[in-house]
């Protein structure tokens, strides 16, 4: 095994496979202390990523520059590296079955291209054992190496809210896992070189493994109780916020809101749990209805705008709608997941001419992966809908009522469905807009 100091000296290499959000600031951070080799298979982020730039917003311009980082899209240059961690995503595919091309696909790369001693940590969201019984025998079919003996593995799942800025990667626990307890230790070491908040050393990759699953899957129900308690008390005519608000001035009540349940980690990891424990014979009741519910919440926005278009006294079929927002969360240019296309796919069911704009999205991504056009503000104009689904701050900081009131076809008929109760509802109504909130 790869000895720490070879990588204090820089006589070997720590290579990050996968420049996204997880993988593009461990490399960044790491470079500070040992050579780093950021390894992708897409030519675009490499050559955006030697020329100074980050699409993805977690690392800035004047970070990039300061650090050295080789960007390369070569496997071989995996050879030269004593500790490879790879950061790849781990989506689900259209029956949301998990999608493991992307971490497989990883491990024959590494496989082909890592030499004996090595380290192979992962820090992609998959379920308990995938490292251990799928990822390690591909590995050893494409090197020809015996893990254990000529290179061995770890776990350290990534912990990346994308946008946050004040839970870093540096600010928060590191857990990691090894397969036998000098590659726990080094990880440890490793890790424990950038990470200030402090290392969690976990009995086994399995531990690790389900460590991760479970925090998002914890998230996912707790946000799925709040959307249902937000259909119930629309029913009974009470806004759900006001209710949480009231809720919240007891000490241990949870702070959760309900809203749209997108992106590649809340959204997608409890399905990776479910999928295993399927597979072992067990039929999870609590997770999927959770998943069900946060799954529809789309649909329920996009019926309740035409619900409210008919009361207005105005036509279905036909009607321009606009909608703010279109990544997977407020202030992040990510499109992966985003729940925003189930509102703009159902109100498509029903005729309605859907705008939909976002000034952090990616138009060329939007129109590849969901065949949308990113429409221009001013295109927003005689609408009869606006949905604000997504609260920027540009939408909201820059934004008054009066301002959306103008964009309404019948100002006296403006409707408003901001779906996180991002606005300030006195001021929409005082503007003389309807209001809705989850």
């Amino acid at each position: 095994m790869i000895d720490f100091d070879d990588l204090v000296s820089k006589k070997s290499a720590v290579a990050v496979v996968g420049l996204g959000y997880v993988g593009l600031p461990l490399a960044v951070a790491l470079s500070r202390h040992f050579r780093v080799v950021g390894f992708d298979i897409s030519t675009g982020r490499v050559e955006e990523l030697r020329s100074g730039a980050d699409s993805t917003g977690e690392v800035d311009p004047a970070r990039l520059a300061e650090v050295a980082v080789d960007y390369t899209t070569d496997p071989a240059a995996l050879a030269a590296c004593g500790v490879i961690i790879v950061a790849v995503p781990t989506p689900i595919d259209a029956n949301r079955n998990p999608d493991l091309r992307p971490v497989t696909g990883a491990s024959v790369t590494v496989g082909k291209n890592m030499s004996p001693g090595s380290v192979v940590v992962y820090e992609s969201t998959v379920y308990p054992g995938l490292t251990e019984d799928i990822c390690v025998p591909l590995m050893e079919e494409h090197s020809g190496l015996v893990c254990g003996r000529d290179f061995t593995v770890g776990y350290s799942p990534e912990r990346i809210n994308p946008g946050d800025k004040v839970h870093t990667l540096e600010r928060i626990v590191k857990v990691v896992s090894g397969q036998d307890e000098p590659t726990r230790k080094l990880l440890a070491r490793l890790y424990g070189t950038i990470i200030t908040a402090g290392i969690h050393e976990a009995s086994s990759i399995k531990v690790a493994e389900a460590a991760k699953i479970i925090e998002n899957t914890q998230r996912d129900l707790n946000i799925a109780l709040m959307n249902e308690l937000s259909l119930i008390f629309e029913r009974m005519g009470i806004d759900t916020l006001e209710v949480l608000e009231a809720a919240g001035t007891k000490w241990n009540f949870l702070p959760f809101r309900p809203g749209l349940v997108g992106g590649h980690c809340i959204g997608v990891d409890p399905y990776y749990l479910t999928f295993k424990a399927q597979g072992m014979g067990y039929n999870p009741q609590v997770i999927l209805a959770g998943r069900c519910i946060n799954d529809n919440m789309g649909k329920h926005v996009a019926d309740t705008a035409v619900k409210r278009l008919i009361r207005a006294g105005h036509r279905v079929r036909g009607a321009r709608v606009g909608i703010l927002g279109l990544t997977f969360k407020e202030n992040v240019p990510d499109l992966r997941n985003t729940k925003v296309v189930d509102i703009v796919r159902e109100l498509a069911d029903y005729q309605v001419r859907v705008l939909v704009h976002d000034p952090l999205a990616s138009p060329e991504e939007a129109r590849r992966e969901y065949g949308l056009t990113l429409e221009p503000l001013s295109a927003f104009r005689d609408l009869d809908a606006l949905i604000l689904a997504v609260p920027h701050d540009v939408y909201v900081r820059d934004l008054s009522p009066l301002d959306l009131r103008s964009w309404f076809r019948d100002e006296g008929q403006g409707i408003v469905l901001d779906v996180r109760g991002a606005l300030d509802r006195q001021a929409v109504r005082d503007a003389g807009l309807w209001h809705w909130r989850l």
